[in-house]
Order: C-alpha cells, then structure tokens, then sequence
C-alpha cells in the first residue's frame, strides 16, 4: 500500500534529514516512528488500567514472594 502526506518546506527537510542520518529511506521513518507512537500509547494504556487495579485493590507482593509463585 502507498499513499502520500503532504509536508511543508521545513518539516520535509527536518525529515529527510532525520531518515539519512540514520540511514533508513523516509518511508521507513515514518513507519517506525508511527508504530512506536502506537506502542507508547498501547503501555500508556495497560499502566493506566493497571493503576486503576491497583486503587481498588491496594495489595502487593514482594518480587520474592512473585517468584517463588512462579516457582523460579
């Protein structure tokens, strides 16, 4: 699939030169760094409902006690 964005002076050039200095092709740039822009709002997401767990349920456990529950 292709499709086009459309980017003034200023941000194409900070772009490109973002993907040469890392050696990568523009398309590949972008694409990385949607998919980590993804990723961070995806563990944005799981740390917020894991807060919202543990204000309901305050307990923890030792990371001892958690492994020797996993038996390691």
């Amino acid at each position: 699939m292709s499709f086009s964005i459309r980017l003034n002076a200023e941000e194409e050039k900070l772009f490109k030169s973002y993907a040469n200095f890392h050696g990568i092709s523009l398309s590949e740039a972008m694409k990385t760094a949607l998919l980590e822009k993804i990723e961070e709002e995806y563990d944005i997401a799981i740390a917020q409902q894991a807060h919202e767990e543990y204000l309901k349920d305050p307990e923890t456990i030792s990371h001892e006690n958690f492994m020797k529950e996993l038996g390691l």
